[in-house]
Formats: C-alpha cells, structure tokens, sequence
C-alpha cells in the first residue's frame, strides 16, 4: 500500500500549538503515515511581508515536533529554485517519494482563494487528496469552485478540528509588548526565542 503523506506547508514564524493540533488532527483523522511540515523560504505571494530568518524558522520547527514521530520537515520549498509555487511543492515531492499518496493541508481560506493561485489546475492535479481545515467566519462556495475546476470535488474533504485562535502574527504582537504567550507554543520553541531574542 502507499504512503499517505500530508503536506503541511507554511512560514511557522513560530510555529505554535494550532498548527501541532492542525497537523496532528489531520495524521490521525485521515490515516497519514507521516506530515511533512514544508517551511517556506519566501512566499511568493508576499514578497515584502517581514519573515524571520530561515535557519531560525527551521530550528523552531525541529524543536516542536520533535517529540512526533509522523511529524518530519521538507526542504521542498528550501532546496528547490523559487519562486515556490504549491505545484511545484508537490512535483518536487512527488518526485522524492515515488509512488506515495501527497494529501495538501490547507485551511479554508485557503480553498476559498483558490482561483487566485498560479497553476490551481496543475496544483489540484498533483495531489491525490485535499483536506480541508474549516476556520471560523470563512464561507467557501464548493459548487462553484467546482464549476471553474470538476476534479476539485473528488479530491476535497472536510476535516473537524478544534477551533485554535492562535497565530504567529498574535505570539509575534506579544514578545514586542512584553506580554505573556507561555501556553502558545510549546517550552523548547519559547525557550528558542528568548535566547535568541526573537521577535524584539
């Protein structure tokens, strides 16, 4: 049988306990042998946005799932010449894990935005599955996303997590106020950051 491997893809400038419970929700309701947590170099669709260094990022991740082992990090989006588009995410990982099952995470603003990707076509041809977590005050129209892309109704599932409002941007907000996020992510990762004086 094939490997069912999730894709997890993401900054993680940290990452912290929503997208431990994202991934793991997603190994465990779905069957993944493993989730392949991809940290982006530079999102090509925020080549301004402010990014903490990679070597930083890759660090923190190490450190959080550490303890899971159907957790691992892909260099897919490090390795490979940008810009880093998702499809060629999974061509790439295609091609590194030959005759497994590639299954993207993604939330459903993401699945929402679709249209607005470069090669969603190519993108929903390479992987075999795609599996959606639901996120709060966002509506996805799944009979038109249909309409523009048939095969996007096979692929598609829906996944049940805990609602987890926490995100980088907020533990970022916090550390430059001074202001407590000790339950936001995991002790090795906060440990990281205060010694290296992240986000200050």
């Amino acid at each position: 049988m094939a490997d069912l491997i999730g894709v997890f893809g993401g900054t993680f400038d940290p990452p912290h306990l929503g997208h431990l419970i994202l991934a793991e929700e997603a190994r465990s309701q779905l069957g993944l042998d493993r989730v392949l947590w991809v940290v982006t170099g530079r999102p090509p669709h925020k080549p301004d946005w402010p990014i903490s260094d990679l070597n930083h990022r890759l660090a923190m991740v190490a450190l959080a799932i550490e303890d899971n082992p159907g957790f691992q990090i892909s260099r897919a989006d490090i390795d490979r010449l940008p810009p880093h588009f998702s499809h060629g995410t999974l061509s790439w990982l295609a091609d590194e894990n030959p005759g497994s099952e590639l299954v993207f995470l993604m939330g459903s603003d993401s699945l929402r935005d679709l249209p607005t990707w470069n090669e969603p076509g190519t993108f929903i041809k390479l992987t075999d599955k795609i599996a959606v977590m639901l996120r709060p005050q966002v509506e996805v129209d799944l009979g038109q996303l249909t309409e523009q892309f048939p095969a996007l109704e096979r692929k598609v599932t829906f996944l049940k997590v805990p609602m987890v409002e926490i995100s980088g941007e907020v533990i970022r907000e916090r550390v430059q106020a001074n202001r407590s996020y000790r339950y936001f992510t995991t002790p090795a990762v906060r440990a990281y950051m205060e010694t290296n004086k992240l986000y200050r």
